[in-house]
């Protein structure tokens, strides 16, 4: 891409570990890597070999990678030798490119949290880095509480930054590790640094986002010439997590001052696949994937006013300040009862139904919608939902099967071990080409734990659906989320279903009623419907 190199080093392996809650499998943190390699990343921090037997057996299956391998660990402790010290072996052991060791630069935390002298510690950094670059590797050195050691006594946080380089460090990073740094602060500290003659070309940065500034605090450092970037996917990373590379990749590539100043190694047939990068980290997490997240998420470029959806419709710079395409995300009209009539054909348009202004169905559906979200609806993100309501009213929503009863039970009892336990049961009635079914199933999962009423109706209702089956098999339920819309003895509950199928399609569905179980089997009902008319098509537009 030509301009100045700037390099990306990614611990979504390591530090976005430390999330709570998230804890990768080996098999998963192979996966990640080979995505973060296809990238464009420079750096892939893998974990610390020897702290946990994921991490190690990591760094024995990992094999090749374009990026630079690193592990990591700490500088060698106080009362041995970089030679003698097992901790430090064990990094080195994992036998990549580069190691990244981790020490204190905040005297206060030398003294404190380590017990040693500030004269020791300097020690420390000098022999762990002379080691590893004897060892015939890449050296860097995390400058762990940078910004506060600074703030206290710059004299000998710099100190820490220079026996690191003079011991032949290829990188020192500054850490702001409390994540309490403002991003002012951070560009006033390196324009310092590099005054005083450290060079910019062997700085890096690594923020926290602990007052939703790690990116800010990053994209400082860079303007004031750091040429390293460390962050995570997704911004994982411990207590609020760290700088999101979903977020710095993109605006580094597009946004002035960056773009076209610096070369990052990652290229435009790589950008477009961030987004997909970003979904499978979260499929792998078993989460749901944040709608606002910049750039990558689903309603990054959600246009839900009906002036905006108009504007849109003329030009997409009116309200979008890059074209989703270039990260692999896409534009979304969703409905609503802000909709207009255009922002309603271009749904319609997406969906394969031409409808021309005058249709007197438009204003049928943009009433209908009016109404139905005054009861408690949302069509904004039930866009499956959405699209069953528009074709009832244009003539072609074909009706595949008919539900003609329904009925869950759920007992609580007590095994054979005296445990109180519960047995939720599904019966759904359905007539199919003019002949009825009934299906009866129990919603435990592989253990025999009770999975709930919403589960056993799922199971019910695809059990068998005749000739329909075998389009549905590969549907399952992959989130589920409940709202009161109201309060107190007229409480309404809302529904909304995501389901998926083995194409990797997901869709959304909406089901609202007095009674939760019935809510969801309605919102379960649209969900199979929307599935059918996706692959056994539909009639066009009366």
């Amino acid at each position: 891409m030509g301009g100045e190199r700037l390099y990306l080093y990614d611990t979504t392996l390591r530090d976005g570990q430390q999330t709570q809650g998230v804890a990768f499998s080996t098999a998963e943190k192979l996966r990640i890597a080979q995505a973060l390699d296809a990238l464009g990343v420079d750096y892939i921090e893998g974990g610390w070999p020897g702290a946990n037997p994921t991490d190690s057996a990591f760094f024995e299956e990992v094999g090749a990678t374009r990026a630079t391998l690193t592990a990591f660990g700490m500088t060698k402790r106080a009362g041995r030798s970089a030679e003698n010290d097992d901790v430090l072996a064990a990094v080195l052991d994992a036998r990549t490119p580069a190691v990244c060791l981790v020490g204190k630069t905040h005297l206060f935390q030398v003294t404190e949290a380590l017990g040693i002298t500030g004269e020791e510690n300097l020690e420390a950094i000098r022999a762990s880095v002379a080691h590893v670059v004897a060892q015939g590797r890449e050296a860097l050195f995390d400058a762990e509480h940078f910004f506060d050691g600074y703030a206290g006594d710059a004299g000998y946080a710099v100190a820490c930054l220079e026996a690191a380089l003079a011991a032949g460090a290829r990188w020192v990073v500054l850490c702001d590790t409390n994540g309490g740094t403002m991003p002012g602060q951070i560009g006033a500290v390196v324009a310092d640094l590099i005054a005083r003659g450290l060079p910019g070309d062997r700085l890096g940065i690594h923020t926290h986002n602990d007052t939703e500034q790690a990116v800010a605090g990053s994209l400082a450092a860079v303007e004031a010439g750091v040429r390293q970037v460390q962050g995570t996917l997704n911004g994982l990373g411990e207590r609020c997590g760290n700088a999101n590379l979903t977020s710095l990749i993109p605006t580094l590539l597009l946004k002035p001052p960056f773009a076209g100043r610096f070369d990052i190694g990652v290229t435009e047939a790589a950008l477009e696949g961030l987004t997909r990068v970003s979904r499978m980290l979260d499929e792998i997490l078993n989460r749901v994937p944040l709608r606002q997240a910049p750039y990558v998420g689903s309603s990054a470029f959600a246009h839900k006013a009906g002036l905006h959806a108009s504007a849109i419709l003329k030009n997409p710079a009116t309200y979008e300040h890059v074209d989703p395409a270039l990260v692999g995300n896409r534009r979304v009209i969703p409905m609503s009862n802000q909709a207009g009539q255009s922002n309603l054909r271009r749904r319609l348009a997406e969906m394969g139904l031409e409808v021309p202004r005058d249709a007197p169905a438009l204003g049928r559906i943009l009433e209908r919608i009016k109404a139905r979200e005054a009861e408690g609806y949302t069509y904004d993100t039930a866009q499956a939902s959405f699209e069953l309501l528009a074709r009832e009213e244009l003539g072609c929503l074909q009706e595949f099967f008919e539900v003609e009863r329904y009925r869950v039970t759920i007992e609580r009892r007590r095994d054979a071990q005296g445990r109180r336990v519960t047995l939720s049961e599904a019966v759904v009635v359905v007539r199919i080409d003019g002949e009825q079914t009934l299906s009866v199933s129990e919603s435990l999962d592989a253990a025999g734990c009770d999975q709930g009423p919403v589960n056993a109706l799922s199971k019910a209702l695809a059990k068998d659906l005749g000739r329909y089956q075998s389009v549905i098999d590969d549907m399952r339920l992959v989130d589920f989320k409940v709202r009161i819309t109201q309060g107190g003895t007229e409480a309404v509950t809302r529904v909304i279903i995501d389901s998926q199928d083995g194409m990797g399609r997901r869709w959304q569905t909406v089901g609202v009623s007095a009674n939760i179980v019935d809510a969801s089997f309605e919102a379960l009902l649209d969900a199979v419907r929307w599935k059918l008319i996706r692959d056994c098509g539909a009639g066009p537009a009366a």
